[in-house]
């Protein structure tokens, strides 16, 4: 059987698909984060449960994409430590059991294609975060980074993003003060995303 041709178009110079949906796929997406811990090193994270679709539009910067990640999902290495990042000290998952994203509007987009064929799309991306019941506007510096067709036949596409957030923005605010001086868990949470998608429709 042959393979369907690839249905791409290109804008500002860089290969992206044709309108429509992907759906995120769980398997290959990761949600991290970093946070500091004792004021002098870093806690990295990840959850692993995450759901959600991207709509690629007829204008690419009207494109939008919803997420959901389970919050009990959350992973740092450390089962006494992850137990109480689900408690009502942090996320509360009996209470909030989903983190959810849902994007608003394209603040700032560019695209190149350089020499070697490497091509970059990067924009800034600006969407409702809701954390414990909370919600904040936030904004992420996203990357495209490619449209291929998998060894299954299927359209795939693929983003890398980052943000940072002030963790007591959303309620969690608990923390323990130092003998020497500042606080066991920092503020801000720096958040890392990869993920793969494919088409729906």
């Amino acid at each position: 059987m042959t393979t369907p041709t690839l249905a791409t178009r290109t804008y500002h110079g860089v290969t992206i698909p044709q309108p429509g949906t992907f759906v995120i796929d769980p398997a290959h997406t990761a949600v991290g984060f970093v946070a500091r811990h004792l004021m002098v090193s870093k806690v990295r994270g990840s959850f692993s449960e995450v759901s959600g679709s991207i709509t690629v539009g007829e204008d690419p910067l009207a494109s939008s994409v919803e997420a959901m990640i389970g919050a009990a999902s959350i992973n740092t290495g450390a089962p006494d430590r992850d137990g109480h990042l689900r408690s009502a000290d942090f996320l509360n998952v009996e209470s909030y059991p989903n983190l959810t994203f849902r994007s608003l509007r394209v603040e700032r987009h560019s695209g190149a294609n350089f020499a070697g064929g490497d091509q970059r799309s990067t924009f800034a991306l600006a969407g409702e975060l809701t954390i414990r019941g909370v919600t904040r506007e936030v904004e992420l510096e996203v990357e495209f980074d490619g449209v291929v067709r998998n060894p299954w036949g299927q359209e795939v596409i693929g983003f890398t993003a980052t943000t940072e957030i002030d963790r007591e923005e959303f309620g969690i605010t608990w923390n323990a003060a130092l003998e020497s001086g500042g606080v066991l868990v920092g503020k801000k949470v720096k958040i890392e995303i990869s993920v793969q998608a494919k088409r729906d429709a």
